[in-house]
């Protein structure tokens, strides 16, 4: 590699893979082009079986335009590659989510509803085989790792004989409106209903008639050609047929033919196209490269984060950080309800919430090495390697502020009320909190801090008063080591 020559040939593919993601970190441009355009075209095989290894490296990427337009076409065409990939459990729940959010799969729902209990079940390898013999705690683990994946199965569109032979054996993981509606909607399709019913995907490939060859296929072979040989127009017209005539330019080459070249075609009905269903949530833009991992922090607030749980005393470069900051609720995604906090946090461990203050710019925040549990009201919560923080930005704060517990007896408070209370840091040195179930709109967020009566080590913020304030919004995301060393990924 330094001097310039890699040896393909004798390089396995998958050494081949983390240099072209460790070139693109390290900007070598030519290089990662190289090695993108080198799997397109002789490795397309292996890109097609390795999807959970590729997904999130490429697509969380300003690079790699043409590896995004390639798995983009087999999401939307060819699911089934994806679902039957031998390293599909291996998804990242991120991903999985996030091809469960098209409107454009191919693909039955009711199989779709399979591979995710089959998702589901290989995250949960504890799990009895034969889950007629599962236990109430065993549906509701399956029900915590798939809290994000089941409100986006579309299941008003699965056949009534298909959710009696495939859903019923699960209904314990659904919510028992979801399966009221479902029972009344088979026997009263007329009837409203209080869930949310989601728009049927949009499954249809068109395809065009082997005997039938269009006109715009024609011009397309011909740009093709004038393209290939590097050949003018007028070079172009030499050397057709005299029955043929070509003009206009390279880009929009017009052809002419006389009537004697082919027989007369009927005239077309254009169909009007049946337009797409709206989507619930938007979907990034991953085949433009445009996809923000986080409304508040960014990369270097991860490189020094992820530096702070390994207590290291210098910062990560980002090339080297080690873990991933995968996404699990976002306030302006998800809602400022405290419940939902924990409702979608629920069973998560070693996880950072991040919090950006209204009118002051400030971010901050607090990281939980154990398990968010709604089930614990009104506990203490012990651990010695929690700690609390604010951030550095580009405005008007310079410096960030680490703070670690001191008093790991109550590092962390797991409220009585979670209608009320979200995520609490110690004495309310960092707590979310709202009367009216909603984040933004009381200034009820806390981060006062007491010399006298401290659980961390010192204040994260450096105004003097302690006044509560609201917050424009919030994220939570799970840390999660990498599996491939020297690549940095964002969820």
């Amino acid at each position: 590699m330094y001097g310039g020559i890699v040896d393909i040939e004798k390089t396995d593919t998958k050494t081949l893979y983390k240099l072209m993601i460790n070139a693109s970190e390290l900007e070598l441009k030519e290089l990662s082009g190289k090695l993108e355009k080198y799997f397109i075209e002789y490795k397309a095989s292996w890109l097609r079986t390795h999807f959970s290894l590729i997904y999130h490296s490429i697509f969380d990427s300003n690079d790699f335009e043409s590896l995004k337009i390639f798995y983009n076409d087999i999401i939307s065409k060819h699911p089934i590659l994806i679902f039957e990939s031998e390293d599909f459990t291996s998804l990242q729940e991120t991903a999985l989510v996030s091809i469960l959010k098209r409107d454009d799969l191919n693909v039955e729902e009711i199989k779709i509803w399979d591979y995710v209990i089959k998702w589901g079940i290989a995250q949960n390898p504890t799990l009895p085989t034969n889950s007629e013999q599962w236990s109430k705690e065993n549906f509701e683990a399956l029900k915590t790792t798939l809290q994000q994946c089941l409100p986006l199965i579309r299941y008003f569109h699965i056949p009534g004989e298909d959710i009696w032979k495939n859903i019923k054996l699960y209904k314990k993981i659904l919510e028992e409106q979801l399966w009221d509606d479902l029972t009344q909607y088979f026997m009263f399709p007329n009837q409203p209903v209080k869930s949310l019913v989601l728009p049927a995907r949009s499954i249809s490939t068109p395809y065009l008639s082997s005997n039938f060859i269009s006109t715009s296929a024609l011009n397309t072979k011909l740009l093709m050609h004038i393209r290939n040989q590097q050949k003018s127009v007028v070079q172009v017209q030499e050397k057709v047929e005299p029955s043929t005539e070509v003009s206009g330019s390279v880009e929009n080459p017009i052809v002419k033919y006389n009537d004697r070249d082919f027989p007369p075609l009927p005239s077309r009905t254009r169909p009007t196209p049946n337009p797409l269903p709206s989507r619930t949530r938007p979907t990034p833009n991953w085949a433009s490269g445009i996809f923000l991992f986080s409304t508040i922090i960014n990369k270097e607030h991860v490189a020094e984060l992820s530096s702070w749980i390994d207590r290291k005393s210098t910062t990560y470069s980002l090339a080297n950080i080690p873990y991933e900051f995968q996404l699990i609720i976002r306030g302006s995604r998800d809602g400022f309800n405290q419940k939902t906090f924990w409702n979608m946090c629920h069973g998560h461990s070693g996880t950072i919430v991040v919090a950006k203050v209204a009118g002051t710019d400030e971010i901050v925040g607090g990281y939980n090495p154990l398990t968010w549990n709604n089930s614990i009201r009104g506990a203490r919560i012990e651990t010695k390697d929690s700690f609390i923080f604010s951030l550095k930005n580009n405005n008007n704060i310079k410096n960030s502020i680490l703070s670690r517990v001191v008093n790991s007896c109550k590092a962390l408070y797991y409220p009585a009320d979670q209608n009320i209370y979200g995520p609490a840091f110690g004495n309310c040195e960092f707590m979310l909190k709202s009367n009216v179930s909603d984040l933004t709109q009381d200034k009820l967020f806390w981060r006062a801090y007491n010399p006298y009566n401290t659980y961390y080590e010192k204040s994260i913020r450096t105004r003097t008063t302690n006044e509560a304030v609201s917050i424009l919004d919030y994220e939570v995301f799970k840390i999660i080591e990498k599996q491939i060393p020297n690549c940095t990924i964002w969820k």
